[in-house]
């Protein structure tokens, strides 16, 4: 088995039926697997898998966890049950692109020296629109160093199409960072330090932004309790802020280096989404978050943050987001700051 597609499943029936749909490759190449994490809606989400195991040949494992276990350990728990020789994680709520995934897997099968592989990726906004995240001009691959760990990082966060060698995914399993939703970030720095790595610029996976909906579903399980439920705070952005560097320095006192340095000031230089997500709480209230943070997380350390914080108050968010789009759309790429 090349694949194992894992799904952490977590009160979202319809979404995951319309990601189980959108898998559209060769059913010899991949497993599902979906572990489900004591939601309110476990009925509904079963029914929904049962429903598509029926009409389906694809490979299904479905699990469902007996106690809550929250984001970074219900990732691990996908890690331990799939047998694929890769994971691509996937959100619940996320998606393929149509008639990509099969090139996906002729990249990971012409390209099984890395150990890892960042995507691009297309993201849906509410309104429909999807706005297009390449990091790199062509597909290509990347060798180990500290400058890559640091690039790869920040653009490891939104799980969709993220992918590693599950064998070594495996023998780097912790709890140490349950509690962040950043797992993955864990795994790519330990990855990439030690194998090579690649890009594929081919965006065959949808990204949904549920974020701006300001409905987040973490926050119920008892490693969680750094964020508060069901609302996308100021807290809780810069409680999410800070685990990339819990994260970093971790790595940064295992191995000698300083790897934090260069993330702070890659977070400081894309920093946009980290701002935005909060100035739709009005323009005092975002000063207040703004200064906080880059108090708390030092990530003010570019022009770019100023930038990005001052935009945001005369412009607002919508204006700031189609400003940004279309200067991604006439590059056709993310541009390298």
């Amino acid at each position: 088995m090349l694949i194992s597609i894992c799904i952490p499943s977590y009160n979202r029936p319809k979404e995951i039926r319309r990601l189980l749909e959108s898998i559209d490759c060769n059913l010899n190449d991949i497993e599902i697997v979906i572990c489900e994490d004591n939601s309110p809606q476990r009925l509904e989400i079963r029914n929904e898998i049962n429903k598509f195991s029926l009409k389906t040949n694809y490979d299904i494992k479905y699990f469902e966890n007996e106690t809550n276990l929250g984001y970074d350990s219900n990732l691990r728990n996908l890690i331990n049950k799939s047998k694929g020789e890769y994971v691509i994680f996937m959100g619940d709520d996320d998606r393929f692109f149509p008639n990509t995934l099969d090139k996906y897997i002729s990249f990971v099968k012409a390209n099984k020296s890395a150990s890892y592989i960042l995507r691009s990726y297309y993201a849906e906004h509410p309104n429909g629109r999807l706005e297009l995240f390449k990091y790199l001009n062509k597909s290509q691959i990347l060798k180990q160093s500290i400058e890559n760990c640091s690039f790869l990082y920040k653009r490891t966060v939104s799980i969709a199409g993220v992918t590693f060698k599950r064998k070594i995914a495996e023998k780097l399993s912790t709890s140490k960072f349950d509690g962040t939703l950043l797992y993955q970030l864990y795994l790519v720095l330990e990855i990439s330090y030690k194998e090579a790595s690649a890009y594929c610029d081919i965006p065959f996976t949808i990204v949904a932004q549920t974020f701006r909906l300001d409905k987040p579903m973490f926050g119920t399980s008892k490693s969680e309790t750094r964020f508060s439920v069901g609302k996308v705070t100021p807290e809780n952005s810069i409680a999410f802020t800070k685990g990339f560097f819990e994260i970093s320095e971790y790595f940064d006192k295992k191995y000698d280096q300083n790897v934090t340095k260069l993330i702070r000031l890659d977070l400081s230089k894309y920093s946009y989404p980290i701002l935005s997500i909060q100035r739709k709480n009005g323009f005092f209230n975002f000063i207040y978050y703004s200064i906080k943070l880059g108090k708390e997380t030092k990530i003010n350390r570019s022009l770019y943050y100023y930038i990005y914080a001052l935009s945001l108050l005369i412009l607002g968010e919508r204006i700031c987001d189609k400003i940004i789009l279309n200067i991604k759309n006439a590059l056709g790429y993310t541009p390298k700051l």
